[in-house]
């Protein structure tokens, strides 16, 4: 499959590092030193849906099609106020689409993983046009008392079109790891009358130094993995796009490469963690910027909770 279209979306309402030291234990040092991020976009008086619908819509423009012509629509959601339907039910509706829509939930590895079913719709003939979107609030998953959560998340959105008119992905690889206790947030049930135990809500809890080794770890791994399959050298990628959960993770994965740092494009001193939104967003910052031409390689990485990774290898054909 080959890109054909991008689209991103930030919340209008922007906290800086400064505004949250007036509500908490921390200032704009703590927070960008050991982050790298010095604000982040929170949904405030919009909600998901209309950030989604906006990547979407901005994504078809890119691509010059019509919301009728998509075939499939592949949504990446964390969490949302809705248990169902799916997100990407909502969107569809929103953009005018007639196609049948999926939702999954890889945490932050979800764009890449919906790109991994994307690519087999596609090459088994299912679908010729498939949007992959992502749209998360990650912020309405930590606890905002525990400083050394939330100030790490930012909403946003992303999506990406693709199309059956070349064979751009040279590569794929998607991992789990079972190790769930290393990061996770738990959502009450409702109670029925034979329920023996009340469940809780239980904000995100994280274990900050194993989810970094773990990222750093699988994330070499994966991406000289998908560079070896796709028969592709470190001096032929045009840019590292990774998952944008923190820069210290980032800059880690950069020396183990032993690549520039020119390579690794950022978005997450404005926009934090967006979890699976982080990478879409990125690419698309890229293809407006004018940063991306025809034939350059890109390799793509993302690991969240579960643990989960990701990786490919695409060029860009746009």
């Amino acid at each position: 499959m080959k890109i054909i279209g991008t689209g991103s979306a930030l919340p209008k309402f922007e906290a800086t590092n400064d505004m949250l030291s007036q509500i908490m234990d921390t200032d704009d040092e703590w927070i960008s030193s050991r982050t790298g991020i010095k604000r982040r976009h929170l949904l405030s008086e919009q909600d998901l849906t209309e950030i989604g619908v906006e990547a979407c819509m901005k994504a078809l423009d890119n691509a010059g099609i019509a919301a009728e012509e998509l075939d499939y629509i592949i949504c990446s959601n964390t969490v949302n106020e809705f248990i169902t339907p799916g997100l990407g039910c909502i969107l569809q509706g929103q953009i005018g689409a007639k196609c049948p829509c999926i939702d999954i939930n890889a945490a932050c590895s979800g764009f890449l993983y919906g790109m991994q079913i994307a690519n087999s719709f596609i090459a088994s003939g299912v679908a010729k046009k498939v949007m992959v979107v992502a749209a998360e609030e990650p912020s309405r998953i930590p606890s905002w008392q525990d400083r050394s959560t939330c100030v790490l998340f930012g909403d946003g959105a992303g999506a990406v079109i693709f199309s059956d008119e070349s064979n751009d992905v040279l590569s794929m690889r998607t991992t789990t790891t079972s190790a769930y206790e290393v990061l996770y947030s738990k959502r009450a049930m409702e109670q029925h009358p034979f329920q023996k135990e009340e469940t809780k809500d239980v904000p995100l809890v994280m274990n900050g130094r194993e989810v970094f080794k773990m990222a750093v770890s699988n994330s070499q791994e994966d991406i000289k993995a998908v560079m070896k399959d796709a028969n592709i050298s470190s001096d032929q990628v045009k840019y590292f796009v990774l998952h944008q959960a923190n820069i210290r993770i980032v800059d880690a994965i950069q020396h183990f490469l032993g690549e520039p740092k020119e390579k690794f494009p950022t978005t997450i001193d404005y926009t934090g963690n967006t979890s699976s939104a982080c990478i879409p967003i990125l690419l698309d910052r890229l293809n407006r910027e004018g940063k991306l031409s025809k034939g350059d390689v890109l390799v793509m990485s993302a690991f969240g909770a579960g643990f989960e990774t990701a990786a490919c290898v695409i060029k860009w054909n746009k």
